[in-house]
Formats: structure tokens, C-alpha cells, sequence
């Protein structure tokens, strides 16, 4: 029998400027590609603007659009918090592939989901 590891991410810093927003996407990239994991991600605070579609960093930098993309090709679940997304003129149709409007309630139900929460 396979158990499944079930981990909520929770982001808050914007996708650049600081690496965090970045290096938790890529944990939950790493976890979401293996077997009897589940991901779920949330994107709160400054971290909204990375599930922002039509995303365009210089050549050669990362990109947190195409990242969450791939995390929800392989399964991954992505909210982002309403109530930040209006604190920055963010509309639902602005978001990328994969990623929806969500709430705080919301990320209380996917805590008490989750085995692990880490947060960046």
C-alpha cells in the first residue's frame, strides 16, 4: 500500500526580489514530481503577483509563472488569498494556468489537511 504525504505550502514574499517565493515553488516542484505526494500551495501576501499571467523576467532568470504552471501540471493545487490579490488591483483573470481566487478560510481547511505546512 502507498501512503500519501500530503504538504501545504504557504508563500508570502513577492516572486523576485527575494529567492523565497522561488525556493519554496521548487521544493513543492521537487515533491509534486514524486510518487504519493500531494501539494497544495498558497499565495498570500506580496506572493499573489506570482501566479500573475504574461510574467516576463530577463533571459536567463527564473520564472514564478512557469514554475506554478508545471507544480499544477503535476497535480498540484494553487490558491491565491482574495483579500491580497484586491490589496494589489490583482483580478481573477489575471491569473496563471492552474492557480484561483481563494480565502483565508480556505487555508485553514488545507492546514488541517496537511501533514507537513511549510511556509516561505
Amino acid at each position: 500500500m502507498t501512503m500519501t504525504q500530503q504538504t501545504l505550502f504557504i508563500l508570502n514574499d513577492a516572486p523576485y526580489g527575494s529567492e523565497r517565493s522561488y525556493n519554496g515553488t521548487r521544493l513543492a516542484n521537487a515533491l509534486a514530481k514524486r510518487e504519493g505526494h500531494r501539494v497544495r500551495i498558497f499565495l498570500m501576501g506580496d506572493a499573489a503577483a506570482c501566479a500573475r499571467r504574461g510574467q516576463h523576467p530577463p533571459k536567463g532568470y527564473y520564472c514564478l509563472e512557469t514554475m506554478l504552471v508545471a507544480a499544477a501540471h503535476r497535480g498540484a493545487e494553487i490558491a491565491v488569498c482574495g483579500t491580497c490579490m484586491d490589496a494589489r488591483g490583482l483580478s481573477e483573470d489575471e491569473l496563471c494556468e492552474g492557480s484561483r481566487r481563494s480565502t483565508l478560510e480556505e487555508l485553514a481547511d488545507w492546514t488541517e489537511w496537511a501533514e507537513r505546512t511549510l511556509v516561505f
